[in-house]
């Protein structure tokens, strides 16, 4: 009888992410699921098929993954790891309560502990949200039942070092300096890793202290969890309300905010300049725009490359607020969110900028700034799905009094960070097309960027199909180097650019509420190389490599807008 080949561990691979998200998808539906339950199973065996390189060792039954359980504790809420009930909910008043507001280190999402055993994470940013979440959630449990298996010897009774570390804990948390490395100690059999291991985890989490309890804290949580669970019966649990269930993917959020920004531009009367969109972070283009004037009596420089390293650092967080204090006076209108998007949006009136100031690495024409007057349109980067519900509402035309008014869109501007297949940590990726991972769903692009743009500056570019994929925590090296090395020869993958693509595409050729003409740039910079060992996200911060890559870009950008 003809038996089937094997599958590859790339093809188990994208079978394992394909269950992961199907799994997830029907627990929502469902409403309600327990972590360590039948319902639950499918997704931990995905997770463990595809080991993602973010996770490390989560395949491993006894050693804890530190670097990944860092990476996860930086985007969930401070005291996550001691609730037993998760809750995810859209925006249902909590903002009103009494409830104090938890921001995770590296995610812009509002969380509330409502008690001792109750967490309520508010999702505004459509389902991509909503499954990073859950993975993380689920390589926490992971690790978590790991931690309990530790903590107890053969025979049932507690392990001595999980006795020392509870003593720990409830006296408080915190050890003295002079006793720090012998807790170190208890904690790394614990954790089955090195005294080393144990140690410079301990130091990252001293790094994010504000968002989160310590590593101290954090294992006993997770343990104690576990534990309760497993002798006591005492069940963990993932909730969904129902105003999310019926919420998600309607665009609510991302209607209200564009509609907002629509309004302000018709207040201001600024509805006839050409709108050029920029999705950015929101101080490069103030910063390259600004500083150069802002700042010139007080700092000296040899370029906006030099002076942009000088204001990333912490200590120089004053002149930023010089800089922000002239923009504003020089056409800068800033809206914070209103809405739930978590997305600040910039709006630069460029007749107000003092042109003769402009940096001179800005090479512009000042003829045409002076008589366009193009109107700047920053929005923050968003996340995922939520790039597809902002950008399709903000293009779609303004209804006023009965009316509708198209926006008069000149170019859309996409820069952000990604991970590279390619090249290493600060390198840039000029995509040709986006491939939407898992479907058929491909966006060949005429970018406006183009890899010579970029080349004389010292700083590698790449030039070919970039990879949307669903959550950048759910890629491993097979799947990677599938994609890589297979006929699509990508250079790297991210999260947004496809779903940008989707919406810009549907305005611009079906709907046509924009011209089919304008001009579409995407450019990213490399913050991690998930082929590499110790490149990953979860390895730490990119630190000051991404400035000089996140300015050129910008710079570029401005540019190509001036020109």
């Amino acid at each position: 009888m003809h038996q089937s080949p094997p599958l590859t561990r790339a093809q188990a691979s994208r079978t394992a992410i394909e269950r992961l998200y199907i799994s997830m998808r029907q627990l929502f539906n469902r409403g309600f699921y327990k972590p360590s339950g039948v319902s639950a199973e499918e997704m931990r065996r995905a997770l463990l098929t595809l080991s993602p390189e973010i996770y490390g060792s989560v395949n491993d039954p006894q050693r804890v993954e530190l670097d990944g359980l860092v990476y996860v504790m930086d985007r969930l809420p401070k005291g996550i790891e001691s609730c037993r009930i998760i809750t995810l909910a859209s925006k249902e008043g909590y903002e009103h309560s009494h409830f104090p507001v938890l921001i995770p280190a590296k995610r812009r999402r509002n969380c509330y502990r409502i008690d001792q055993e109750q967490m309520v994470i508010e999702v505004t940013n459509g389902r991509s949200e909503i499954y990073d979440i859950l993975t993380h959630l689920t390589f926490m449990y992971m690790e978590a039942d790991k931690i309990r298996r530790n903590a107890f010897e053969g025979r049932g009774s507690k392990q001595r070092e999980w006795e020392k570390l509870e003593a720990i804990v409830k006296s408080g948390g915190k050890v003295a300096e002079d006793e720090r490395e012998l807790a170190l100690t208890y904690l790394s059999s614990i954790l089955g890793r090195t005294f080393e291991e144990t140690q410079q985890a301990y130091q990252r989490f001293e790094e994010t202290a504000g968002t989160n309890t310590g590593l101290f804290q954090i294992v006993y949580g997770l343990g104690n969890t576990s534990i309760r669970e497993a002798n006591e019966g005492i069940d963990r649990e993932i909730n969904f309300t129902l105003m999310l269930r019926e919420r998600i993917g309607q665009h609510l959020y991302g209607e209200r905010w564009a509609t907002r920004i629509k309004e302000y531009i018709w207040a201001q009367g600024l509805q006839d300049r050409p709108i050029h969109i920029i999705s950015a972070n929101p101080h490069s283009v103030v910063n390259s725009l600004y500083a150069p004037a802002a700042l010139a009596d007080s700092l000296s420089w040899d370029n906006i490359y030099d002076l942009a390293l000088t204001l990333s650092q912490p200590s120089q967080r004053t002149l930023g607020h010089r800089v922000f204090s002239y923009a504003r006076e020089h056409g800068l209108h800033v809206l914070e969110d209103q809405a739930g998007t978590s997305l600040l949006v910039q709006l630069i009136d460029t007749a107000q900028i003092e042109i003769p100031k402009l940096s001179p690495d800005i090479v512009h024409n000042p003829a045409i700034i002076a008589t366009e007057k193009p109107l700047l349109l920053v929005m923050d980067y968003a996340f995922g799905e939520q790039a597809f519900e902002t950008m399709d509402e903000l293009l779609k035309p303004f209804k006023r009094n009965g009316e509708s008014f198209p926006l008069n869109v000149a170019s859309i501007s996409i820069m952000g960070k990604a991970g590279i297949l390619t090249g290493d940590k600060g390198d840039l990726m000029i995509p040709t097309s986006h491939i939407f991972e898992g479907t058929a769903d491909n966006y060949p692009l005429d970018n406006d960027f183009t890899k010579a743009d970029f080349e004389q500056y010292g700083i590698d570019a790449f030039e070919g199909a970039m990879i949307t994929v669903l959550g950048t925590s759910l890629q491993n090296k097979d799947v990677l180097s599938y994609f890589k090395n297979a006929s699509w020869q990508a250079i790297g993958l991210e999260m947004e650019g496809a779903h940008y693509q989707k919406a810009i595409q549907a305005q611009a050729k079906i709907r046509k509420s924009i011209s089919a003409n304008v001009k579409v740039r995407y450019a990213y910079y490399a913050s991690d190389n998930p082929l590499i060992t110790g490149a990953t996200l979860a390895s730490g911060s990119l630190g000051t490599i991404g400035v000089k890559p996140t300015y050129l870009i910008t710079v570029k950008c401005l540019e190509k807008i001036f020109n």
